[in-house]
């Protein structure tokens, strides 16, 4: 039987000496596990760190190899090296653009087929988007000289004139020309139109050319004309000169002073008020609305030659209807007045908006049941007119109730046809010739 490390070191040692070293025997086995198990355990750590390294620095080369594979780059031009002097240019050239091309990574056998097929597609669809960006990328660094041709004129200068906001502003002159009292003159109403709209035009190119640095930084605005540099300044306010003096002149002299002289106002009021306003106070609303409600009592002064109560009613109507239409057009494009810099209701005092648009699509039911009692119409009118003023009253309702785009969408498309519809009530309903003139006429 084998003898223990204490009965040979009592045999061997004995008195102070052995007991020492019986003592240091018993310390190195009590602490002997534990030193390792400590070894051990760092051991295992960097084993385990090791590993991970290992790990990552081979999904790295699998997902590099994989990214060069599948992209197509443009060798870039070589730069002259100091140690390459003394070698030909068409040499060093071989030498340094010459590349290895990568082993594809490996797959396995049962999924080789179906992702070699998808590799190769990706591939030539990544190469020929590279290709197009890299020829446009090419392309915009080179500034392109935007020429004006012929052929696109007239369309750019509809453009610049707007050309559908000018529509309306005549149809309402149209529409006043015909609702005033009086026989019709045609030679008077088609200079009337040409007059107004050719002011309209010279208007709107002012306001644009005023507004080209806010206008680029609105999706809404971003393609006009100006904006585009597809015509310069210059190109804008000769347009813009050449539509004010004859358009002027055919109201003053063509029609009668007080038309030319309510176009003027108008034109001055559009470019010199309202626009610049449009970035300094929400007031630009309600200048706005008076500028869209002098063409109809343009229209009643060019038939008339003055100005009574038909005139202030008629631009009564359009000056209410324009809130409604606009309030809910910019909610929809909060964000684009905002990044242009243009101070608007919508985006200052939202709720403000929806009050002020409710209340003039109220204001709409009081003036249709006025228009008899000022003889314009009779009083069918605010009849059959009351249907389309109760809905776009609610619709106004509606906007100032959820304050949403879907609320604002309806209101907005819903006066796009309220106008021309309301107008053509009033033209139908308008007090016949000989029907009694003023109130308490007696008739004979």
């Amino acid at each position: 039987m084998a003898a223990s490390p204490h009965t040979v070191s009592s045999r061997l040692l004995t008195g102070r000496v052995g007991g020492c070293v019986r003592y240091l025997e018993r310390r190195a086995m009590q602490e002997s596990p534990h030193t390792f198990v400590h070894l051990f355990r760092s051991v295992r750590k960097q084993w385990i760190t090791f590993q991970h390294l290992t790990f990552l620095r081979r999904m790295y080369v699998t997902q590099l190899n994989r990214s060069l594979n599948q992209q197509v780059k443009r060798k870039p031009e070589p730069v002259a090296s100091p140690f390459l002097e003394k070698t030909p240019l068409g040499q060093a050239k071989a030498e340094i653009c010459e590349m290895r091309p990568l082993p594809p990574p490996r797959l396995p056998l049962s999924r080789k087929s179906g992702e070699k097929e998808l590799l190769e597609l990706e591939s030539a669809s990544i190469a020929e988007g590279s290709l197009d960006a890299g020829t446009e990328t090419k392309d915009e660094k080179h500034w392109k000289e935007m020429k004006l041709h012929l052929d696109d004129l007239p369309g750019i200068l509809a453009r610049l004139s707007k050309i559908k906001l000018t529509a309306l502003v005549v149809s309402t002159t149209s529409a006043g020309f015909a609702l005033a009292p009086g026989p019709f003159d045609w030679s008077c109403f088609l200079l009337t139109s040409l007059g107004t709209g050719l002011a309209s035009c010279a208007a709107n190119s002012i306001n644009q050319f005023f507004e080209v640095p806010f206008d680029s930084n609105m999706n809404r605005t971003k393609n006009r004309p100006l904006v585009r540099g597809q015509i310069s300044p210059l190109v804008a306010v000769t347009f813009a000169t050449c539509c004010a003096v004859p358009g002027i002149a055919l109201l003053t002299w063509g029609v009668n002073p007080l038309t030319g002289a309510l176009g003027a106002f108008n034109i001055f009021l559009y470019t010199c008020c309202y626009t610049p306003l449009k970035r300094i106070s929400i007031a630009n609303t309600w200048v706005g609305a008076v500028v869209g409600a002098v063409p109809p009592v343009m229209g009643w002064t060019a038939a008339t030659g003055g100005l009574d109560a038909g005139a202030f009613l008629l631009g009564g109507i359009l000056y209410s209807w324009q809130f409604p239409h606009f309030n809910a057009l910019s909610w929809g494009l909060r964000e684009d007045y905002s990044r242009g810099g243009y101070c608007m209701m919508s985006v200052t005092h939202p709720a403000l908006c929806r009050r002020v648009a409710l209340r003039h699509c109220l204001a709409l039911i009081a003036l249709s049941a006025a228009a008899p009692a000022l003889q314009v119409t009779t009083w069918a009118f605010p009849v059959i007119s009351l249907p389309i003023n109760l809905y776009i009253s609610y619709l106004g309702f509606r906007f100032y109730a959820d304050a949403d785009r879907k609320s604002s969408r309806k209101l907005f498309f819903c006066s796009l046809w309220h106008l021309p519809l309301l107008l053509l009530l009033l033209l139908t309903c308008k007090r016949p010739l000989g029907a009694g003139g003023a109130a308490g006429e007696p008739q004979g």
